[in-house]
């Protein structure tokens, strides 16, 4: 219902057909209240989000507007944006290299014409009904294409203090599989040199031994993934990462920051979408912050080194 290509629709939350009359909806609603209840051992974030459908379609008026939105709204959102926000001063941006989420809307459109059997001649890929019928594979890369738009839209707004690269092909070259020779974005700062995958899962997600784990995550381990990258990326620019983020949608997570502790002296910590901005600034705890010459050397060896995918 956030609008995430993986999110459930209001209908599907309350387990009925976008056709269902009145007193079919009204019975879903009650049925997966009684499901849900924590009362009766259901569970808070579902219990919540039975509510949350039944406010968005419960009532005539809010249905019809519900529908609506659907239609329309959803798959404007999923269609290619800039990666930065309409200019409203005269501020520096931050350096930006790369294209955020190319590689994973380029796959999605190559798979969703595949699927849909309809070749180059797929009239509207972003189409909601389209995407929310699709499997999960290719849910899963537009969600991670907008994702990486979302975080690198935040960066832009830091100032030119900051380095951003975005897609990086970390390693030696090779084929992408699965996206886990990628490193989504290397940003340079004050505060030190961070590793960032942005991600959706769709879902909350929790954590155990250093790791996201949920239903939402379906097995991935995007932890394990970004510091791979970024160790690959470390030793072919010869330079020290102080620092890796994952960046989560806010309603994925229960608070803004969650520290994994330290990897190879390396703090690893997941955010939500809407602090990062402010983490950066300030620097993850235990990072190694990167000023003077240094960041110069730094900046001349990424850009040196980087290739994007």
């Amino acid at each position: 219902m956030s609008g995430s290509p993986l999110s459930a629709s209001a209908y599907e939350i309350l387990g009925v057909a976008p056709s269902a009359t009145e007193d079919e909806l009204r019975r879903a609603y009650r049925l997966r209240l009684r499901e849900t209840h924590p009362d009766t051992g259901g569970d808070d974030a579902a219990f919540i989000r039975v509510r949350r459908a039944w406010e968005l379609i419960g009532t005539v008026e809010a249905r019809a507007a519900y529908d609506r939105g659907a239609s329309a709204d959803a798959g404007s959102e999923w269609r290619v944006t800039p990666t930065e926000a309409p200019r409203t001063d005269s501020r520096p941006r931050a350096r930006s290299h790369g294209h955020p989420g190319g590689w994973r809307r380029e796959r999605y459109l190559e798979l969703v014409r595949e699927w849909a059997g309809r070749g180059a001649d797929l009239a509207d890929p972003y189409a909601p009904e389209l995407v929310r019928s699709a499997p999960d594979e290719l849910r899963l890369l537009l969600a991670g294409a907008l994702a990486e738009e979302a975080t690198a839209r935040t960066i832009a707004h830091l100032g030119i203090g900051f380095t951003v690269w975005h897609g990086v092909m970390a390693g030696a070259p090779g084929r992408i599989a699965d996206g886990h020779r990628i490193l989504d974005h290397v940003v340079l700062s004050p505060s030190g040199l961070y590793g960032i995958a942005s991600a959706d899962f769709g879902g909350e997600v929790r954590f155990r031994r250093g790791e996201l784990i949920g239903d939402a995550v379906r097995g991935e381990t995007p932890v394990a993934s970004l510091l791979a990258g970024m160790r690959a990326t470390a030793k072919a620019a010869r330079v020290r990462f102080g620092g890796a983020i994952v960046v989560l949608p806010d309603d994925a997570l229960p608070q803004p920051v969650t520290p994994l502790g330290s990897v190879r002296g390396v703090p690893v910590v997941v955010v939500r979408r809407s602090v990062l901005g402010h983490l950066l600034r300030q620097g993850v705890p235990g990072a190694r912050p990167v000023g003077g010459n240094e960041l110069f050397d730094v900046r001349t060896r990424l850009q040196q080194t980087v290739r994007f995918v």
